[in-house]
């Protein structure tokens, strides 16, 4: 999909991106009546649907360099929220050095204010993926070369991609004005009619967004990434689930269970090995129920077509150019712990910790944890000792920038694998690119929110049958890592033998009976922590839950124990939605008085 929207980017600039990026999306000027002209047919607002896909990623190739729509870095607007989900949630440390992205340190610390620059970045980029649905719904009106069936198909697609943008920012800012296709004229505007009050709960209008594309969408698709009902099914229940309406949310997630497809028509299930779904060889499979599409080396030069809001999020030296950020912590390593029946420690994980080799350099013994751990660690987090992918054992502190700030660990979910690089990896840019999809709705995710539902309606039996299925998978010995024939020449392959202790089963039957609704909301809560972890979930499921202040205090108290960059981290009541951004404050002023009101406590 990004390959036809940088296409796009050359033939129709002046109609995406003007004005210049000073101005607010509550400022865009009109499109003039020429340029709506030239689009208005069947070719031209497919240009602009491709438009709104390729605002996905939030990313944009200009002057040479990759940066977000926004005019910022692209790691602010990374479509994945590996700083505002998983680093806020307690995945993961910054990493790095204190000092370098200092404005995500306080983000994750929770003392960033209205004026940090990644929280405009991010809303002004969500707001331009809007504003492109917006667009193609408006232009699609005057269309007269479409059958009644297309143009409501076409609509479908506008309408699913604006309800993901719109529950992105409701995630994020919760408070957000709604502007869509009829808002105003786009022929005859002015700058004061996007002014528009954050006085309203918008989660109705995302409803309906994705109602209606579950409603009218193809269940099959001729073009890989483009989403299919059975993706607006899952993304209409979850939003269902976000406002807590389980009951509502519960037959449509067992639909899409039961019936659900992916877009080329494969029925949906969860592939056998867990890595297959971070790795670009495998990717589009039975499990991507709604992936962004990334490419690299695929002819259209520079970073565009690459996923680079993970180019940070890298080991420091070793085989890569860049630079150390999102290195899980210690608290996620632990809950991969499991107990003598191969079962999680749901409570006191943290007082069976994982060894590891803080302190410890690179050159000096050190062997791995020997303990019972659950096999999804080692596909998550990069620790000394195991293999990282086909790249070599971990060596530890050589791959840290800072330990003692950051911890000991790497991530490895975004990481390329060595023996496909040339294909997959993308070095034009200042840091390192990728062809691996990120899946905004995997089916292991789905199976854990039906879970939550079913717990929720005292179906505590099903609600385990889909926790189990998670488990199972995970449990496999066939996807597990592997240590290497020959550790010094790891593309050598693999022997047969577990890189380390694993020990995992699927919970005993009647346990979620026999422990209650309460035991088993914790259960499923802890799976989502341990198969979704470092992919921009937790912050946003412990809000949700309405633990997060009980969860994030608790995760401070232990973390800082063990690193110094999150020493001040504190969890404030104000902190379950994040600041509207005060430059959005600035340019709404309306009658000598800001439109956008701030959010409690900020």
């Amino acid at each position: 999909m990004k390959s036809f929207y940088h296409i796009l980017l050359g033939a129709t600039t002046v109609i995406l991106l003007a004005p210049g990026c000073s101005k607010s999306f509550l400022q865009r000027t009109p499109q003039s009546s020429l340029e709506e002209a030239a689009l208005t047919n069947k070719k031209g607002v497919n240009t602009l649907l491709i438009g709104a896909y390729g605002a996905l990623d939030g990313q944009d190739f200009k002057d040479g360099d990759m940066v977000n729509l926004s005019g910022g870095s692209g790691y602010a607007v990374s479509p994945d929220n590996w700083i505002y989900g998983s680093v806020c949630g307690g995945d993961a440390h910054k990493g790095s050095d204190p000092g370098d992205a200092s404005a995500i340190l306080q983000i994750a610390t929770f003392v960033g204010n209205a004026t940090n620059g990644f929280f405009n970045d991010k809303w002004r980029v969500d707001y331009e993926g809007v504003r492109r649905c917006n667009f193609v719904l408006h232009v699609l009106n005057n269309v007269t070369d479409m059958t009644a069936d297309e143009k409501k198909e076409l609509a479908a697609e506008a309408r699913f991609l604006r309800g993901h943008f719109y529950s992105d920012l409701k995630k994020m800012f919760d408070h957000v004005p709604w502007v869509d296709e009829n808002s105003a004229s786009y022929s005859q505007l002015h700058v004061d009619d996007y002014k528009v009050p954050n006085d309203k709960d918008i989660w109705p209008m995302i409803e309906a967004d994705f109602k209606f594309a579950a409603d009218n969408l193809n269940e099959i698709q001729d073009v890989i990434g483009r989403a299919n009902s059975w993706a607006a099914k899952a993304y209409l229940a979850k939003t269902y689930l976000y406002e807590k309406k389980y009951a509502e949310a519960m037959p449509i997630f067992e639909d899409v269970i039961a019936n659900g497809v992916t877009a080329k028509g494969t029925k949906f299930a969860l592939v056998t090995k867990f890595h297959d779904n971070f790795d670009a060889f495998t990717e589009n499979n039975s499990e991507a129920v709604f992936s962004i599409q990334y490419s690299a080396n695929d002819g259209s030069g520079g970073t565009g077509n690459a996923n680079q809001g993970e180019m940070l999020n890298y080991p420091y030296n070793g085989p890569f150019s860049c630079c150390g950020f999102y290195q899980p912590s210690q608290d996620l390593v632990n809950s991969f712990r499991t107990d003598p029946n191969g079962l999680p420690y749901l409570d006191d994980f943290n007082q069976h910790p994982v060894k590891n080799d803080m302190a410890i350099g690179s050159n000096e013994p050190f062997t791995p944890d020997a303990g019972n751990l659950d096999p999804r660690l080692d596909w998550t987090v990069g620790r000394r000792g195991i293999p990282f992918l086909d790249w070599g054992n971990h060596p530890g502190n050589d791959w840290v920038r800072n330990q003692q700030s950051a911890g000991p660990y790497a991530a490895i979910k975004n990481v390329y694998m060595q023996a496909t690089q040339d294909k997959y990896y993308d070095g034009n840019g200042w840091a390192p690119g990728n062809a691996i999809n990120y899946v905004l709705i995997r089916f292991s995710d789905v199976l854990l929110m039906a879970a939550e539902c079913q717990a929720m309606a005292g179906s505590l039996d099903i609600a385990q049958d889909h926790v189990n299925a998670v488990r199972e998978r995970a449990a496999n010995p066939v996807g597990w890592v592997k240590t290497y024939i020959d550790p010094d020449h790891p593309l050598a392959g693999y022997t047969n033998t577990p890189a380390a202790n694993y020990k995992m089963e699927a919970w005993p039957a009647g346990k979620f009976s026999a422990g209650g609704q309460a035991w088993a909301m914790k259960a499923i809560r802890f799976e989502r922590k341990l198969e979704l972890a470092m992919e921009g979930h937790r912050y946003f499921d412990l809000v949700r839950w309405g633990i997060a202040q009980t969860e994030l205090t608790r995760y401070f108290t232990y973390e800082k124990t063990i690193t110094t960059d999150i020493a001040t981290g504190s969890f404030a009541p104000k902190n379950v939605r994040y600041p509207i951004p005060q430059r959005q404050i600035d340019l709404s002023v309306k009658g000598g008085s800001p439109t956008l009101k701030q959010n409690d406590g900020y």
